[in-house]
């Protein structure tokens, strides 16, 4: 079976060197040296300052919106975001007692459409919480401008967009936080993993103190806080990955431009702002109908390949989201779409061969 994705794994005498390290230090997490390098090393990488890793993404998403004062017990408030994302990025807002208020997206770029945020805005709004679908850039200087003229943080769900570049600098760059999230399946991965990148300094000092229980010495606990650290084992994996990066995106890239040059012309591609420096991490097609997407997927599924609805369903039909409104464009999306097999070892045999299978369905 091809799956939709496929962990990379690192070269393996490599890997061994760094647990070999690990063993000879007996220092699994607590800010070890191999964490300590690869913040630095992704800093230098992604050009950007104030990187934090921690455990996971989702993790990530919450200790993001603990350290800028959006998260809530004691009143009513509210973050905007899209309905087009992983139920992570709307179930971590709620997990933190803020409601995911949802606005919907584009139907070209799939990213939250700026034109829909200010009519959502209510005396408990907080935040905006835009998400970088599949790497692609949100409209960011619009979203930024309406943060700043209602006195919003915004959070940029930025798991997908490892490596991306806009306009010249790093994508991370824009928000009061980015988000990303170094799981398995990602372009980037540290086996589980996450990291959040701050604007101010200051931010990323509380947050260090969240994700190691609030403890800031032996014998002194300063604040509220939860264990969200990344330990040695994932840096290593981490580490790895990031040397053989350069190598992993050509492989994607080369997938990625295959199927483009062979469905760009019948199915409908992500629209992607001029200034952009993709990542390759996905590839997305929507098609005419939901039954045409559907039957798309029976097929490749039944010939051993496994093509994934993503996203699906739209957010706000999430019953526990607590959130049912009317997002059209969001839902039409979601329901047509297709994440194809994208990763670095899919053979050009295998490639053309779903290629082959699409294209048979939509003669059907």
């Amino acid at each position: 079976m091809i799956p939709v994705t496929k962990p990379y794994l690192p070269n393996r005498e490599k890997l061994n060197r760094y647990i070999d390290g690990i063993y000879e230090r007996a220092w699994l997490t607590n800010n070890g040296e191999l964490v300590q390098k690869l913040t630095k090393r992704l800093e230098a990488y992604l050009g950007v300052e104030n990187l934090l890793l921690v455990a996971n993404g989702t993790l990530a998403l919450q200790i993001a919106y603990r350290a800028l004062g959006i998260s809530s017990r004691d009143e009513p408030t509210e973050a905007i975001t899209t309905p087009f994302t992983f139920v992570a990025t709307a179930s971590s807002l709620k997990w933190e007692g803020v409601t995911p208020v949802f606005a919907d997206i584009d139907p070209n770029t799939w990213c939250l459409n700026p034109a829909n945020i200010e009519p959502a805005i209510t005396p408990n709004t907080r935040a905006i919480v835009p998400v970088h679908v599949f790497g692609n850039a949100c409209d960011v200087e619009a979203i930024d401008a309406i943060a700043q003229k209602n006195s919003l943080k915004v959070i940029y769900d930025a798991s997908h967009a490892f490596g991306v570049n806009y306009k010249g600098e790093s994508l991370l760059k824009h928000g009061d936080a980015a988000t990303l999230s170094f799981h398995a399946t990602k372009l980037f991965h540290t086996g589980e993993g996450g990291a959040i990148i701050f604007k101010c300094e200051e931010d990323l000092e509380r947050a260090k103190k969240m994700i190691n229980f609030g403890i800031i010495g032996p014998e002194t606990i300063e604040a509220l806080g939860i264990n969200a650290k990344m330990n040695e084992f994932q840096a290593a994996i981490g580490l790895c990955a990031l040397d053989e990066m350069a190598e992993n995106m050509r492989a994607r890239a080369a997938v990625w431009h295959r199927y483009e040059q062979a469905l760009g012309q019948t199915l409908q591609l992500q629209a992607k702002p001029k200034g952009l420096e993709y990542n390759y991490a996905y590839f997305p097609v929507v098609f005419e109908s939901e039954e045409q997407a559907v039957r798309v997927a029976a097929t490749l599924k039944e010939n051993g390949v496994l093509a994934r609805r993503y996203f699906y369903p739209s957010l706000e039909s999430v019953a526990c989201l607590g959130a049912e409104t009317d997002q059209p464009v969001s839902k039409d999306i979601a329901s047509r779409i297709l994440c194809l097999p994208i990763f670095d070892q899919l053979s050009q045999h295998d490639q053309q061969n779903i290629i082959n299978l699409i294209e048979a369905g939509l003669k059907v």
